[in-house]
């Protein structure tokens, strides 16, 4: 890869080198071509001086160079030129373009000679009533690049682009250095060993931003393997005491059968495999909810479902319900509806005598894009002892039991507040525990349906 990178970046600089010589010698020639240009006014100027105070001479003064000058009166008459120039017809035949009172052009043959190209410069002086045209010329310069010049470019181009070749492949390959140890680290991490992270560069930039996001996965990772360790020990404890209760009942009535009556067994069996299905269906429910299993969303009257629910219900508790009718939802009608019955069956299964159940709309929470049509609410109320401020988010997490009064006698296996968290969060919503004056609220808030 590096010597691909190096390769790359070699090429790009000599092209640059390439297109940089091209315009280093183009521009010595337009600068030699401008001076020359300068020269030849110059020349000219001064003999246009002299004409315009009438002191010119029908045979100028030669200048030492190759540098012809001529006269021109306003009939088109050579009155004054070079001794190189001296009875030659005009050197050219144009004039300065108004307003402009000088003109530059390349003129070849004629007075100069077969295959002479000369740069002549035409200014316009007026004397005697007349313009009179001053040209002076020079010979063009052809674009010739010196060899010393060409020699030098290209030995200072192929220099530069092997110093920057070589120093971009030197700069790669420190730099795959650090992706081969993060790359040799993670091929040594597993399953069993995601303590390890992978070395972050001291040097700041984008190796060392994908070290620290490498390590930052791998954090989020172990807390997840925890987590499922957790809970597959946490689970598998839970089944574990059905199962071990149906065994010793089981054995006892094997051990004496004379003795045993099938309808004392019979119940006791039945509850531990009650026990037993509701574990597994909880489980069962979590994994779906865990891989964000499709769910069929329906438009729902959160009155309506609550009022089923309740319906359905065998109570040991007192229920007061006040359910706001047109408390429009969408949803999925089963999975809300185990949410409000694990609800119900927390608050029945803590409260001292009362439980109570209501469904209301509230205004648009300010700021939360979620609820910006409304707000449906389902708050749940029980008068028992409650829950502590420092204790509120442990409730939502699996298989947490709080003290001996929510232990497995009391039927609950730590899972129907996350679930319903959980189902709460995946239709848009939350679940919380607000203060009351005693006992636990539960405040459910879901978005209105927007459709009418």
């Amino acid at each position: 890869m590096r010597n691909r990178i190096a390769l790359f970046t070699g090429t790009v600089v000599a092209l640059l080198c390439i297109a940089f010589s091209f315009v280093l010698v183009w521009s010595l020639h337009v600068a030699a071509r401008d001076n020359l240009v300068l020269r030849v006014t110059a020349t000219g100027g001064r003999v246009a001086y002299l004409v315009d105070h009438g002191q010119v001479e029908s045979v100028l003064p030669p200048s030492g160079r190759d540098e012809p000058v001529q006269v021109v009166d306003p009939q088109g008459r050579v009155r004054s030129a070079t001794p190189d120039m001296a009875g030659k017809p005009p050197m050219a035949s144009f004039h300065p373009s108004p307003p402009s009172r000088k003109a530059t052009r390349e003129v070849c043959g004629g007075v100069f000679g077969p295959d002479r190209c000369y740069t002549v410069v035409a200014q316009e002086v007026y004397s005697n009533g007349g313009d009179w045209t001053v040209y002076s010329a020079a010979p063009s310069q052809p674009f010739n690049v010196p060899p010393g010049l060409v020699v030098g470019l290209i030995v200072g181009s192929a220099l530069v682009t092997a110093a920057v070749a070589y120093g971009t492949q030197r700069s790669v390959q420190r730099a795959m250095l650090s992706v081969r140890a993060i790359r040799a680290e993670l091929d040594e991490i597993n399953a069993s060993d995601l303590g390890r992270r992978v070395p972050v560069p001291e040097a700041k930039g984008d190796i060392h931003d994908l070290a620290q996001s490498v390590n930052y996965t791998l954090d989020r990772l172990e807390e997840t393997l925890e987590q499922q360790r957790r809970f597959t020990s946490d689970a598998s404890h839970e089944l574990r005491s059905p199962i071990t209760a149906i065994r010793a009942q089981v054995e006892d009535a094997l051990r004496a059968p004379q003795e045993s009556d099938l309808r004392e067994i019979g119940p006791a069996v039945l509850k531990s495999l009650d026990r037993l299905q509701a574990i597994a269906s909880d489980l069962l429910m979590l994994a779906r909810l865990d891989a964000g299993a499709p769910c069929e969303r329906e438009r729902l009257d959160l009155g309506q479902l609550v009022s089923a629910e309740l319906d359905a219900r065998r109570p040991h508790k007192r229920i007061v319900s006040q359910l706001a009718p047109g408390v429009i939802v969408r949803g999925d009608r089963i999975r809300l509806g185990r949410l409000v019955t694990n609800l119900l069956d927390n608050a029945e299964r803590h409260a001292a005598s009362t439980v109570r159940v209501e469904v209301r709309r509230e205004d648009p929470h300010d700021g939360d894009p979620r609820f910006r049509s409304g707000v449906a609410v389902l708050e749940v109320l029980d008068d028992g002892a409650g829950i502590a401020q420092d204790q509120r988010d442990l409730v939502f997490q699996r298989f947490t039991r709080l003290d001996s009064a929510r232990s497995r006698n009391a039927g609950g296996a730590g899972l129907g507040l996350p679930i319903a968290r959980q189902i709460a969060e995946s239709h848009g919503g939350t679940l919380t525990i607000m203060d009351s004056p005693r006992g636990a609220r539960f405040l459910l808030c879901l978005p209105l349906s927007q459709e009418p």
